[in-house]
């Protein structure tokens, strides 16, 4: 094993931008000297990474993969820099390619999926990084969401018609209604809750709410006396607004998710909503 410290790792890492464990081969077989691992990463098509390593990835692709039983779906965004490579097929398949490892290997979250194997002595963030070198561009996976059991289901929206999806929505119902689960998905896609339900905000959120909440209030003059009706109903206001089941229905504003799921004997279990770039 050559001499080489978890220091040296990450200065090659920050010099070429290539993957940690590319990183460590490369040191290896450069037996612990960092320029001659830089030049082992160059001629194995790493080099230009580093010079990507500041730029913004705001461009990219929102995929979806759901089983043909509906028992399970996986979301992935993978990012770039421009629209052009974006619209590219070269870098559709590394999307698509990852998103089919996500749905056969389920990794804990992305650390694991960085690490886990996609090809042959591949590992995803290696295969990231080749992508870099080959697209000439800054590439980035940094999120993605997988549910199974229930019924999953998904929604997909293009912003433009000549770009791939630049928003994704995986929702997972506890029973199969495909038009409900279709709906809910797309008014995720238009409106962007934040949490399920008024149970899934954080204590130190509703508090920091209620205290703008008052603080406001005040400013405004209101009276004393009626200040805690006031802060309550502006609370309210912030759960109807950024809870999915708080919010008015897109396809019919006088009821609120909750009241279509109910109606349809549904409960919604989780969703994930992707925006490339944000």
């Amino acid at each position: 094993m050559a001499n080489f410290t978890a220091a040296d790792v990450k200065k090659l890492r920050e010099l070429t931008g290539a993957g940690m464990m590319d990183c460590k081969k490369a040191l290896d077989e450069a037996e612990g000297n960092v320029e001659k691992a830089v030049e082992i990463l160059r001629v194995k098509g790493q080099k230009g990474v580093a010079k990507r390593e500041s730029r913004t990835a705001e461009n990219g692709a929102v995929v979806a993969l759901i089983a043909d039983d509906n028992t399970s779906g996986v979301l992935v965004e993978l990012k770039c820099e421009t629209d052009f490579v974006a619209k590219g097929e070269k870098f559709q398949a590394v999307a698509q390619a990852i998103t089919e490892h996500v749905a056969k290997t389920s990794p804990a979250d992305i650390e694991a999926l960085l690490a886990s194997e996609i090809e042959s002595g591949k590992t995803v963030q290696a295969y990231v990084d080749e992508a870099n070198a080959n697209l000439g561009e800054k590439i980035v996976l940094d999120r993605f969401a997988q549910y199974s059991g229930g019924f999953v289901a998904t929604y997909l929206h293009r912003t433009s018609p000549d770009l791939p999806p630049q928003v994704g929505v995986l929702v997972q119902l506890d029973k199969p209604e495909a038009q409900v689960a279709r709906d809910i998905a797309q008014h995720i896609a238009a409106f962007s809750p934040t949490w399920l339900s008024r149970e899934d905000v954080p204590a130190d959120v509703v508090e920091n709410e209620r205290r703008v909440a008052e603080a406001t209030s005040r400013e405004e003059g209101k009276p004393e006396a009626a200040l805690p009706k006031i802060v309550e109903g502006r609370v309210n206001g912030f759960f109807k607004e950024n809870t999915l089941l708080g919010q008015p229905f897109a396809k019919d504003n006088k009821k609120s998710v909750q009241k279509v799921l109910d109606e349809a004997g549904l409960s919604l279990q989780a969703f994930a909503r992707f925006r490339v770039g944000a």
